[in-house]
C-alpha cells in the first residue's frame, strides 16, 4: 500500500548572493527540516531541488524552487503534477514582513499578502486553500527600502539567533503537520490570545483575533 505523500516547499531565491537573507527563510527552514528527517535537498526535479524522507507513516518531498521567487508557482505546480498531489497535501513555508521577527503563523488557506512568491503559487494553482507557514522577519525601520530589507542579511547576533529559533520551530511544525495534521500544528505553534470576556455593544473581533482564537482562517 502506497504511503500518503506530502510536498513541503520552502520559498526563496537560488544563488550564493541570496543565502541566509530574510527572503530565503523558506530555504533555510527546509534545510533544517531535511536534517531533522535525515535527508538532503540536492536532486533536480521540475525546476526545483528536492529531497525525500519519511515522517512517521508518510512520505515527504522537500523542495526548494530554483525559479527565483516571482516564478515560484511554476515549480510548485510542476511538482504537484509530477507527484499527482492535491493542494491539501502541499505545505508552503515563506518569510513575512508583516509578522514580527521570530514569530510564526500557520494557516489552512489565505491570500498572498505582500509576498510575490506566494502570489505566483496562488496564481498558478488557482486556489488559496492550501496550508502554509509564515515566518516573521519584521519590517525595515526605514519604510522605503523593502527590497533591500528582505534581500539583506540579519544585522546582529541577536537577530540571527531569533531567526534560527523561528526556523527550528517552523521545521518542527512542518513535521507535526505531516504526522498529525494542520489543526494540531496550528494549535501547537500559533501564538494564542486570551479571549476577551466582554464586548462593548456592536463591537466585533478583528479578523486576526478570530483566526487565532478559533484556530481557523476565516471565510
Amino acid at each position: 500500500m502506497a504511503l500518503p505523500t506530502y510536498l513541503i516547499v520552502g520559498l526563496g531565491n537560488p544563488g550564493q548572493q541570496f543565502e541566509h537573507t530574510r527572503h530565503n527563510a523558506g530555504f533555510d527552514v527546509l534545510t533544517l527540516l531535511a536534517g531533522k528527517l535525515g535527508t538532503t535537498i540536492s536532486r533536480a526535479r521540475r525546476r526545483s531541488l528536492i529531497g525525500e524522507a519519511l515522517a512517521g507513516d508518510c512520505r515527504v518531498i522537500l523542495a526548494q524552487p530554483q525559479t527565483y521567487m516571482n516564478l515560484s508557482g511554476e515549480a510548485v505546480e510542476g511538482l504537484l503534477r509530477w507527484y499527482r498531489l492535491q493542494p491539501d497535501r502541499l505545505l508552503v513555508i515563506y518569510d513575512d514582513i508583516d509578522l514580527p521577527q521570530g514569530t510564526l503563523r500557520i494557516r489552512r488557506r489565505g491570500g498572498p499578502g505582500t509576498h510575490n512568491g506566494m502570489r505566483s503559487v496562488i496564481d498558478r494553482l488557482g486556489v488559496e486553500s492550501f496550508p502554509r507557514i509564515r515566518v516573521g522577519v519584521g519590517q525595515s525601520p526605514q519604510q522605503n527600502d523593502l527590497v533591500d530589507w528582505v534581500l539583506g542579511n540579519y544585522h546582529s547576533e541577536e537577530e540571527r539567533q531569533a531567526a534560527r529559533a523561528a526556523y527550528e520551530r517552523a521545521a518542527e511544525a512542518a513535521i507535526v503537520f505531516v504526522r498529525e495534521g494542520i489543526a494540531s500544528a496550528m494549535d501547537r505553534f500559533n501564538p494564542h490570545r486570551t479571549p476577551r470576556l466582554r464586548k462593548t455593544p456592536n463591537e466585533e473581533d478583528k479578523p486576526e483575533d478570530r483566526q487565532d482564537h478559533e484556530g481557523s482562517d476565516g471565510p
